[in-house]
């Protein structure tokens, strides 16, 4: 990748000089909200849709940011052509901004946005071809009526015990339950599974982000001919599906072939999840806001 350029605060800087105060609430008490979105071939995937959940994010924990909506998704084009990706992963963060080591948010004066482009790969691709092995972990979801789902916080640390736990078990990714038992997400994905043709997936009160390619798995689903529902299940529904799969910004669409050691369906990944992952990957370079951005190698300046 050429110099990488962040954009920060009415100004694009180099990455080693993008800097926020030690007195951030976002650094001091995870206050603030995220998105993550997609660019495939310069096309930022569900533009919208992102923005939206961004805005409702921060009204929910009355965050102002200081951009319009149109003029955010205009500096995230910019910055995206700034560092001529034709694909690659935007983190879009706003923070409280700076205030005193008080936890009073209304003596921070102006919240911090901070736009970040750069490639990522969360899985290897050999691993959408084989699919992966996951776990469930003790760490429960943090309830709804505590914090909802709904808002894409700064303050992660539930799915980072959660992906702790993961590793520690040599696993790529791991389930949280919430406290009555039923399966929520993982620490950066949600989860489907199917059985007998009926496609599952935790609705949000179980405590399941209303992930944007969670929604567009269940459009092209419902699109296919499958009976979609967003239904409670337990671990044993997991266990004895037919098949399983993960879905994310980062993650796209994986096949889960092992959970917990037990082998789900034929242990490969199955018929439905590679024809949603094919009909997936033909939607993510037509649906959302194209950049300009045509060449991978381009850079501008």
């Amino acid at each position: 990748m050429a110099e990488q350029w962040i954009f920060l605060n009415d100004e694009f800087v180099r990455k080693e000089d993008a800097k926020i105060s030690v007195y951030d609430h976002g650094f001091l008490y995870g206050d603030g909200v995220f998105e993550g979105i997609r660019v495939y071939s310069g096309n930022i995937f569900k533009m919208e849709e992102h923005m939206e959940r961004l805005y409702q994010s921060a009204k929910s924990i009355m965050l102002n940011i200081p951009y319009s909506t149109e003029e955010l998704t205009k500096l995230t084009i910019e910055t995206v052509k700034k560092n001529g990706l034709e694909n690659a992963y935007i983190r879009l963060v706003i923070s409280r901004g700076i205030g005193d080591l008080g936890l009073d948010p209304y003596k921070c004066l102006k919240a911090n946005v901070v736009i970040i482009v750069e490639p990522l790969a969360i899985f290897p691709e050999h691993l959408y071809e084989s699919g992966i092995d996951i776990i469930t972990v003790p760490t429960r979801r943090n309830r709804p009526d505590v914090l909802s789902p709904k808002v894409k916080s700064l303050n992660y640390l539930n799915n980072v015990l959660v992906r702790i736990e993961a590793h520690l078990a040599n696993v790529s990714e791991a389930l949280m339950l919430n406290d009555q038992g039923y399966v929520a997400e993982g620490s950066a994905d949600n989860v489907f599974i199917l059985k007998k043709n009926k496609l599952l997936t935790p609705p949000g009160y179980v405590g399941a982000l209303e992930g944007i390619t969670r929604n567009a798995i269940i459009d092209l689903a419902t699109e296919l001919g499958y009976e979609v529902k967003e239904e409670p299940f337990t671990r044993h529904d997991v266990y004895t599906a037919d098949e399983v799969f993960l879905t994310g910004t980062a993650a796209e669409v994986i096949a889960v072939i092992k959970v917990d050691g037990r082998v789900i369906g034929e242990g490969r990944p199955g018929k439905h999840t590679n024809i949603l992952l094919e009909a997936f990957r033909k939607l993510v370079v037509k649906d959302g806001v194209p950049t300009g951005v045509l060449n991978k190698n381009l850079h501008v300046s």
